[in-house]
């Protein structure tokens, strides 16, 4: 008898459980609203930016977080999609040149249908290390089956991880 009480309460709990899940998962990466996320807010923005990060000038998204291109990848195709995607996120295209952007910005349709936003060539990406504006913590380093670089628009581009394959999540 004095178990029942425990039923309605176990239903009511997870009613709460599905309801708050659903309502984390409608912040997404296209509105980079979500706070718990760094990967979510660092996709977002659609004008690129610059920064200066050590001794060069790198190429960045609207907050400050640096944009990186993969070896892999064609003018025309990303090869990042799966668990790469979700350490390396997608620029959203289309995008375009704040103050001191060089280069030929445009877009691709990614596999999944989405549009991708390239410069040069290059489908863009962020680095779900780089925790915060100025960061090129995925420069050099070779993950998901590549090199990955970041975008030196002047000077030379930022140091190169030390780390190699490992790191990044186990992926």
């Amino acid at each position: 008898m004095r178990n029942r009480w425990l039923v309605p309460v176990g239903a009511i709990a997870a009613t709460l459980v599905v309801a708050a899940c659903g309502s984390s998962t409608s912040t997404g990466s296209s509105s980079g609203s979500g706070s718990g996320s760094s990967s979510a807010a660092a996709a977002s923005g659609s004008t690129l930016s610059t920064m200066k990060v050590g001794g060069a000038t790198l190429l960045t998204n609207a907050k400050g977080f640096t944009l990186y291109w993969f070896v892999p990848d064609t003018s025309t195709a990303s090869k990042c999609n799966g668990s790469c995607a979700h350490y390396w996120p997608p620029v959203h295209g289309p995008v375009t040149a704040g103050s001191g952007v060089t280069g030929t910005l445009g877009v691709i349709t990614r596999s999944d249908g989405t549009k991708q936003a390239t410069w040069n060539g290059h489908p863009l990406y962020t680095y779900i290390a780089d925790t915060a504006p100025g960061m090129a913590k995925g420069n050099g380093t070779n993950l998901s089956g590549g090199i990955w670089h970041d975008i030196a628009l002047s000077g030379a581009a930022a140091p190169a991880q030390s780390s190699s394959s490992s790191g990044g999540g186990g992926y």
